[in-house]
């Protein structure tokens, strides 16, 4: 096996500017994840991405656009029906959503809340489209009394089951999550299931780290798949395995927060192993984005650039560092949901210098970079 190492970061939500297609997707031209938050902030420091050449990619106040950008820097156009993390995330490794999973706009269908409350043997209350932690706030003291867990979706593919853990113990909701997840099939075949735990009282609740998703497996071969095949290791941080079904992927954990995907990702780097990691960073899209928190945004993105000082100094030689988004999630646009944008790629070797391209189309440059560290060969493209 090749003794190289190539690190996928994915800023979950970080968009750099909205997609030629965005209202079609319900969203405004102005959406720009990174850049509106820097406005909002009154501009950012930002070193080491300002240094990697992210200037390049959309206007961030605070950021110039350097001379001489150490990564090969491009936005990188969806080419997927769809603006969430499954699609996103697929389509990095070379799976292209055509036909989008189903949404619920007006909650889910009577006869498939009566299935899921005679699986579990108890009633639900919300059924709506809703952010999670508003409707915590709304039902949970509901919850408490009953004991009945809350159900919502959003504008993506989602069936969201939350219960508060002094009341459904983690294992039972993961139960019900997986008797969900055996319910939803066509042409109900919600893309996740989502455990949403929290904990608190009533006017302080919060959610806890005990989120699991619950995807739809990916078809094979997936880039991940070919890597495994030509015996790379292949190490997932944060919600990377549930987002693939652990399909593709060697090993890995989830994690609370950036900082622990962030430090579990140089620990590595560190412990002498070699392969692909894949780390998601969800507290962009989950604490800020879709909480519509400018400025909790903005301090995430501070303290990861402070982290890639420890990240940046274990790469040499043949290693690769490449910095994405799996969709946007601008936390200055109007509702809670995700929106439709450009991705970042800034493709970092140490070895070699870096440059603009553009734009390009298909989150799927992100694998075809891992594949070439590792001289493996690409799959046919696929479609779902």
């Amino acid at each position: 096996m090749s003794a190289q190492r190539a690190v996928v970061l994915v800023v979950d939500g970080g968009g750099v500017g909205a997609s030629k297609d965005a209202q079609d997707y319900g969203d405004d031209v102005s959406v720009n994840s990174l850049g509106n938050v820097a406005k909002v902030a009154g501009g950012l420091r930002l070193p080491n991405l300002e240094r990697l050449g992210l200037g390049w990619l959309t206007d961030m106040k605070g950021l110039e656009r350097v001379a001489q950008p150490m990564a090969t820097c491009a936005r990188l156009k969806e080419a997927s029906n769809g603006k969430d993390s499954v699609t996103g995330h697929w389509e990095m490794m070379g799976i292209v959503i055509r036909n989008a999973f189903p949404t619920y706009p007006k909650g889910f269908p009577t006869e498939m809340i009566e299935r899921f409350e005679a699986l579990i043997g108890r009633k639900v209350l919300g059924n709506v489209v809703a952010s999670g932690t508003e409707i915590i706030e709304r039902l949970g003291p509901q919850h408490l009394r009953t004991g009945d867990p809350i159900v919502y979706t959003s504008a993506d593919s989602v069936f969201q089951i939350a219960a508060h853990e002094e009341v459904v113990p983690l294992e039972t909701l993961y139960d019900w999550c997986e008797k969900a997840r055996t319910m939803l099939l066509p042409p109900h075949c919600v893309n996740r299931v989502i455990a949403r735990p929290f904990s608190g009282q009533p006017g302080h609740f919060y959610r806890t780290a005990g989120r699991r998703d619950y995807a739809v497996p990916p078809p094979s071969p997936s880039m991940l798949d070919c890597l495994q095949r030509a015996g790379v290791t292949t190490v997932g941080f944060g919600k990377i395995q549930d987002i693939y079904s652990g399909q593709g992927i060697s090993t890995g954990c989830r994690t609370a927060d950036n900082i622990e995907g962030l430090r579990k990702t140089v620990e590595w780097l560190r412990s002498g192993e070699r392969g692909f990691c894949f780390t998601n960073l969800n507290d962009f899209d989950s604490k800020y984005g879709h909480r519509r928190d400018p400025d909790g945004y903005a301090k995430a993105l501070v303290a990861l650039d402070e982290e890639l000082n420890g990240l940046l100094n274990c790469l040499s030689g043949g290693d690769r560092l490449i910095i994405t988004a799996d969709h946007g999630c601008d936390p200055t646009a109007p509702g809670t949901d995700h929106t439709r944008e450009f991705a970042p790629l800034l493709d970092y070797r140490p070895t070699a210098p870096g440059r603009t391209l553009g734009e390009l189309d298909g989150f799927s440059h992100v694998g075809l970079r891992v594949l070439e560290t590792f001289g493996v060969g690409a799959p046919l493209a696929l479609t779902v």
